[in-house]
């Protein structure tokens, strides 16, 4: 015996969210809505099992409903944190999503952006590799783009910045409000984030009247741990270390331990990320947290409006993180350090 089942459609998706299907279609095409009246959409489409008839709009357009996600590292908890995002914001509108990572590699990064025009993706979510940001220049995508982390200069597409400046500059000042006055800080050398921090950990610096060093680390395994290893080996070490991003702050935790040094009494840590397991390390790990779900939806909410305003101004949004103090960036009073 065989059951006829009734596909799930808009008129279902409105019953159970108690909205009209008007309002079901704004949010499903990524129109502004109520945000309550969104939360109930999204949550109905995902209780209801709706679909869209993805066949019938590829016959009314030249592109797929298909996002293209292309991250510059998938390591990095900060890309993991905002790709979830994404998804399951794309998900809630009928979206899927392709996932790229390219290891910072600009060879993989244009055989990504060649692989988004052969599959007609809808837009594409780019975080620029480090050798793309050094130099200006035009995407040349057919569908748009919106940058995430990092600027490309000289480009044309909407963007999602952090404000890194004011961020690094906001770290420093708390280590310096602890007591610590011998700080030093890692940095990547070449992608824009990188530099942006430096930039404001050195400006914080000389506003505060203390000198810092800085260390520029490439993008290569093991350089950050090794960097790290050669600072705190140091008989001038410093008494607090910052890192500019959680992957630099893994490596660091690595070189803290075989030195058999411990976080803070023989040294103060501090960085950028929020993970989870950085509440476990000792008392935790005082980091800046960056607002990975407000960057998510920001840079959707720019893909949906330029699909329908592909003539509108360049939209660049800088964001601003949380400082989230624990008890890595604490003075250790016993030592003076």
């Amino acid at each position: 015996m065989s059951v006829e089942i009734k596909p799930v459609g808009i008129k279902d998706v409105a019953k159970v969210a108690n909205v009209s299907p008007a309002t079901v279609s704004r949010v499903l095409s990524g129109r502004p809505v109520d945000p309550a009246m969104q939360e109930r959409v999204q949550a109905a489409v995902i209780s209801t099992g709706y679909r869209p008839n993805l066949a019938a709009r590829r016959l009314r357009s030249q592109h797929t409903n298909t996002i293209g996600l292309i991250l510059a590292d998938i390591r990095n908890p900060f890309f993991t944190a905002v790709s979830r995002t994404i998804e399951s914001l794309a998900a809630a509108r009928g979206l899927r999503v392709i996932l790229c990572n390219t290891d910072e590699d600009p060879a993989k990064e244009a055989m990504y952006l060649e692989l988004m025009q052969q599959e007609r993706v809808t837009g594409i979510i780019l975080a620029p590799s480090r050798q793309r940001v050094t130099r200006a220049g035009e995407l040349a995508m057919d569908c748009p783009v919106v940058l995430i982390d990092r600027a490309i200069p000289g480009a044309r597409e909407d963007c999602v910045l952090l404000d890194n400046e004011a961020m690094a500059g906001l770290l420093l000042e708390h280590l310096h409000d602890q007591g610590h006055r011998r700080i030093a800080g890692l940095f990547g050398a070449s992608s824009s984030t990188g530099i942006e921090r430096r930039n404001g950990f050195e400006r914080a610096a000389a506003r505060l009247g203390i000198t810092v060093d800085t260390l520029a680390i490439p993008h290569a395994p093991g350089e950050a741990e090794k960097a790290a290893i050669a600072l705190l080996s140091r008989p001038d070490r410093p008494d607090a270390l910052m890192a500019s991003n959680g992957v630099m702050l893994i490596s660091v935790l690595r070189a803290l331990r075989s030195l058999s040094l411990e976080v803070p009494r023989d040294i103060a840590l501090a960085g950028f990320d929020n993970s989870d397991w950085m509440e476990l390390i000792g008392n935790g790990l005082t980091v800046i947290e960056q607002p990975v779900e407000e960057i998510g939806r920001t840079a959707m909410t720019m893909l949906l409006d330029r699909l329908e305003h592909p003539d509108a101004a360049m939209r660049k949004t800088v964001l601003s993180g949380k400082l989230i103090a624990r008890g890595s960036s604490a003075l250790n009073q016993a030592t003076g350090s």
